[in-house]
């Protein structure tokens, strides 16, 4: 629930450090980016958290009754929460990623297979019990976020942001009216 104004402070801190054209993407990015951490928490916690309790539960005899404190329960929610709120957040991650040029829809297609083999291990190592429903309740929705990650890239990921263009880099000539020009002196003879 804090997440965004804690993506709010973030932005107040990252702010004076970025150009206009930058600073206009602010508020969609923190509504969108809490809104995914918010449903991956909703997800995580009425979709994933009962099969995994029931899990736990399920190590009850008539010898031996699970009997968790209330510190093992939140523990347990609160680490659900947290990583489904988490990977909820790869199709902004990607749509990020793509803007300043790092990755883009035709590599995602590409390295899908191996995509698919990273949920399974990521749901492996996230999720607190060592069943295979739990371990299949989180790898399938990353599964399905990524292939959202590739229709997202495709609708909002095309136009690079300003900057991080390939190819765009200036070379800056001595004598041309480089902005970095030290006022006419050539640094490399200097001794």
């Amino acid at each position: 629930m804090a997440s965004p104004v804690i993506l709010w402070q973030i932005w107040r801190f990252v702010a004076p450090g970025l150009y206009r054209h930058e600073k206009r993407l602010a508020l969609p990015f923190i509504i969108l980016s809490s809104c995914c951490f918010l449903g991956g928490a909703l997800f995580g916690y009425y979709v994933v958290f009962p099969p995994a309790f029931k899990f736990l539960m399920g190590y009850s005899t008539d010898f031996l009754q699970a009997t968790p404190t209330v510190k093992e329960y939140f523990s347990l929610a609160l680490r659900l929460l947290i990583a489904f709120g988490a990977i909820f957040e790869l199709p902004v991650a990607m749509v990020i990623l793509a803007k300043i040029g790092i990755i883009d829809g035709p590599f995602l297609r590409k390295n899908r297979k191996y995509a698919f083999l990273i949920s399974f291990v990521i749901a492996a190592i996230l999720t607190p019990t060592p069943d295979v429903v739990n371990q299949l309740l989180m790898a399938g929705p990353l599964v399905i976020l990524y292939e959202v990650s590739i229709i997202a890239i495709a609708l909002f990921g095309r136009k690079r942001l300003p900057g991080f263009e390939k190819g765009q880099e200036k070379e800056v000539v001595p004598g041309q009216g480089g902005e970095n020009e030290d006022s006419g002196h050539d640094l490399s003879s200097s001794s």
